[in-house]
């Protein structure tokens, strides 16, 4: 069956210090303006070099080279660079780069994960192959992680033991190519003492659920990022519907990105629900009710 879920992804690529070549996918960016000077903020994180209005809306701006460790740019390389302003995880950030290059058109099905030797804090999510040249995508999550160290409390969900025992039996499966990501959904039901699994993309995910389903144990709850290299959400979630031995999981899709797109594409692929990442609260909201889905039917 062919997925009715292959969607395209643009990608922006651009150049960091040095002529090093990135790339980031285009939903997540709002508007590209070229640099114009920023005001300093006090007492503000390594990487960010301040504060700018752009169409009314005051943001912070990222010398994204530095942040990473390149070093930061010089004031004369900032007189040609760009700012990308992107719109993830809840937070309007402008990047700073050296060069915008151009778009082009990918498929998740094309970018292949990092290599596992690179270690875990590496800023890249996948490396696609464009022009014969390969291209690392920026781990926006993880970036932000970094200017913006997550509070400790943000994990923490309030729900009554009665939920937390409804929760337990359910056999739940956490899917996000993003370590930043992954810490931040799976902190929650750690902390909850809930029983789950975890995987770093999509196609591992359909092996793990076709596998649980063949000795009798399918997975109930599908909590799967969208952006994935390889099998991405909407994929997942269409495979999972369209094979019966998987079909009654209840899927929930979520995404960085700050669209409506998202959450239409993914009740047209048979997700249950989607949700903007990242809130502890509207997760396990979301897992209730697929636990009540399950009582109910």
């Amino acid at each position: 069956m062919t997925s009715k879920a292959n969607y395209s992804q643009g990608l922006l690529l651009f150049s960091l210090k040095n002529k090093r070549q990135f790339a980031l996918g285009t939903l997540k960016i709002r508007e590209l303006v070229p640099y114009r000077p920023v005001t300093p903020l006090m007492n503000s994180a390594p990487g960010i070099k301040g504060a700018l209005t752009i169409r009314d809306q005051t943001i912070s701006v990222v010398d994204m080279a530095e942040v990473i460790g390149l070093g930061a740019l010089t004031e004369s390389q900032l007189k040609s660079a760009y700012i990308v302003v992107t719109d993830c995880q809840r937070k309007v950030v402008g990047f700073i780069v050296s060069e915008i290059e151009k778009i082009v058109e990918t498929n998740w099905r094309a970018i292949k994960q990092p290599d596992a030797l690179l270690g875990k804090n590496v800023f890249i999510t996948g490396t696609v192959e464009v022009e014969d040249k390969l291209v690392q995508l920026m781990d926006v999550e993880l970036l932000l992680n970094k200017i913006y160290p997550p509070d400790p409390q943000a994990a923490m969900a309030v729900v009554t033991d009665i939920q937390r025992e409804k929760l337990k039996p359910m056999n739940i499966l956490v899917v996000d190519d993003s370590a930043t990501a992954r810490r931040q959904l799976t902190d929650v039901l750690s902390l909850l003492n809930v029983p789950f699994h975890v995987t770093n993309d999509g196609q591992k995910a359909l092996d793990y659920m076709n596998t649980q389903a063949a000795v009798g144990h399918p997975v109930n709850l599908l909590v799967s990022d969208i952006e994935m290299p390889g099998l991405d959400g909407y994929e997942l979630a269409f495979e999972v519907r369209s094979t019966q031995a998987l079909a009654e999981a209840y899927i929930i899709l979520h995404s960085s990105l700050s669209s409506s797109i998202s959450v239409s594409q993914a009740t047209q692929v048979g997700a249950n629900e989607a949700l903007t990442k990242f809130d502890a609260q509207e997760l396990v909201l979301s897992l209730m009710r697929g636990v009540e889905f399950f009582q109910n039917n």
